[in-house]
């Protein structure tokens, strides 16, 4: 493979599984409640900041089960306050609840912060540089996709072998049916929001110990690129979402160093600028897919019965 599409290709697969863990909460949280959470990008945004503050009061070892816990908290306590009263609503009730929930995070952590960007702490090993294939890198880009690959499939033995998951399954073939079946939807829901909250918890660490700034609109761009992936995959299929967000992390990283790629290859001789159209391929992609595919790569046709 080309030396000089290699750096770009590595980072990138990094880049999509961190993308992959914050579309998984976007995917279930849709496959159950039919809701897109748009609160989620900045739950992993607040992730971030709680281990700013938390790994300057006390030692890593401490921090990083605490700010996973209170992540997964967060979570538990959003679906509690901001969603659970409206179940019975209108959906657009509870979809602008979410942007409501979105709004204030992103304020609150505004007055905490007074906008300033936040230094997130080094990580010991996960931080540390590395050398594959001669080319120089920090651990989190190598381990990342594994990690990423090793907790999806956790989740999917979860979903296909517990009672939680069986009940998971059947909340989103038919939110009624399942009711009148005697299944806890409560527990339910409020199991998927800890399950996609600690997987945010999980990808803030990744995400902010590559790119060390924290600020309140951290989560906002990581967020609707993860909702992108959901969307590309087929939203309520995880496999869809996973494989979504590395094709888009893949594709982002390459258009970064496309002006590098096109030089070093002799195509053009000086930067022309195309990074800048880095974060728009994912939305033109996003359009193209909601023409051609609307249900994205792995979703399913769904019939609206009157």
């Amino acid at each position: 493979m080309d030396k000089t599409i290699l750096p770009y290709l590595i980072s990138g697969v990094s880049v999509g599984g961190q993308y992959a863990l914050i579309a998984i909460g976007y995917t279930m949280v849709y496959g159950i409640l039919r809701l897109i959470n748009f609160a989620h990008g900045d739950v992993f945004m607040v992730a971030g900041l709680m281990m700013v503050y938390a790994a300057a009061a006390m030692p890593l070892s401490l921090a990083i089960p605490l700010v996973i816990i209170l992540t997964v908290l967060l979570g538990f306590t959003i679906e509690r306050v901001a969603y659970r009263p409206l179940r019975t609503a209108p959906r657009m009730s509870v979809m602008i609840s979410a942007i409501g929930v979105s709004y204030l995070l992103q304020n609150l952590a505004l007055y905490i912060t007074g906008g300033l960007n936040k230094n997130y702490p080094q990580i010991p090993w996960i931080s540390d540089r590395v050398t594959v294939l001669g080319m120089e890198t920090s651990r989190v880009t190598i381990i990342t996709p594994f990690l990423t690959v090793f907790l999806v499939v956790l989740l999917v033995l979860l979903i296909n072998h517990t009672k939680i998951g069986m009940a998971m399954r059947a909340v989103s073939l038919n939110f009624e049916t399942s009711q009148l079946m005697g299944i806890r939807i409560n527990s339910v829901i409020s199991a998927t929001f800890i399950i996609g909250t600690f997987l945010a918890a999980v990808g803030s660490m990744l995400f902010f110990t590559n790119y060390p700034g924290v600020v309140p609109t951290s989560g906002a761009m990581p967020g609707l690129k993860a909702f992108v992936a959901a969307v590309f995959g087929g939203i309520g299929s995880i496999p869809g979402a996973v494989i979504g967000a590395f094709i888009i992390g893949i594709a982002e990283s390459l258009i970064k160093g496309l002006d590098t790629i096109l030089i070093v290859n002799g195509t053009i001789t000086e930067q022309i600028g195309l990074a800048t159209f880095s974060d728009a391929f994912t939305f033109v992609l996003l359009i193209i897919i909601l023409v051609f595919k609307p249900t994205g790569l792995f979703g399913e046709k769904t019939t609206d019965k009157v």
